[in-house]
């Protein structure tokens, strides 16, 4: 199935991918979507998996903040859990009506001459319901989500673990020059190099051609040391492993005036590209 999308591929620039970011890159925290979503990771770790109402919020931005997701924490502690089952309760109940159509952001990103990529740690459902309510479901050529990066093969649970063993990571905090070992998880996230590796190599992506945006800055950093080209939304605060900040992703022209002008030196070549879709009988 093919949709609209084009792409333009322009000779000898410095860039011929741009990845984003989707959740507070495309749109502002302001919008209240993140807050919401935390609100709904706390409900689901006190009604699903019957956590201590006291402890809760404090695990579950330690976990977000040594695993990259809550989700992936909550996996490495030992939690086994449905996965569709969680971003539904997580993201399925999200108030989506408070992100409304970006007609400029559109334009910008439809004028630019060069392969655009999402790149996200959530599924594959709610970046397409975010991108749909911001009217740029036609502006990628692909997104690469928690869907695509993780197969079931990958995030089964262990088969050498007790099934009622629960690291205790509020315990591993409190002392952490114990010799507790930090379990690993099994889900590949931002922001370590594994997502952005297997993300490269699903996407086809040149690093060192690339222009990456996201408000995190550990995933920023983490895409320096990769050779990626870093741009911080969000703040006007250039920090370690940031090439250039945007208060607003609407300010890309300003801030990147050579994107276009490289369109207007060179000669473009149009593409559609085909999207793949899952058909069953």
């Amino acid at each position: 199935m093919e949709n609209g999308h084009k792409f333009q591929e322009v000779s000898n620039a410095k860039y011929d991918c741009l990845l984003f970011d989707i959740d507070d890159t495309l749109y502002p925290l302001s919008s209240g979507i993140s807050a919401h979503t935390a609100k709904n990771i706390e409900e689901y770790m006190l009604e699903k998996l019957g956590m201590d109402a006291a402890k809760v919020p404090e695990l579950c931005f330690s976990l977000y903040k040594t695993y990259g997701t809550t989700m992936a924490g909550l996996r490495a502690i030992g939690y086994d859990f449905d996965y569709d089952d969680f971003h539904s309760s997580v993201h399925g109940r999200l108030p989506y009506n408070l992100l409304k159509p970006d007609p400029v952001l559109k334009g910008i990103l439809q004028s630019l001459p060069f392969r655009k990529v999402g790149f996200t740690n959530a599924d594959a459902g709610h970046a397409t319901r975010v991108l749909k309510r911001l009217g740029l479901e036609d502006c990628f050529e692909r997104i690469i989500s928690f869907d695509t990066l993780n197969s079931f093969d990958a995030i089964s649970p262990p088969n050498d673990k007790d099934d009622n063993e629960i690291f205790d990571f509020c315990e591993y905090t409190r002392r952490p020059d114990s010799d507790m070992v930090l379990p690993k998880t099994p889900i590949i996230c931002k922001p370590f190099e594994d997502a952005y590796e297997k993300a490269f190599k699903l996407a086809d992506i040149d690093p060192h051609r690339t222009l990456f945006f996201d408000d995190s800055l550990r995933n920023l950093m983490t895409a320096k040391r990769l050779g990626l080209h870093t741009v911080a939304v969000g703040t006007s605060v250039r920090s370690t492993g940031v090439d250039h900040a945007l208060e607003s992703i609407h300010n890309i022209r300003e801030a990147f005036p050579e994107l276009w002008e490289a369109d207007e030196k060179n000669e473009i070549v149009n593409y559609k590209v085909a999207i793949e879709t899952t058909v069953k009988a």
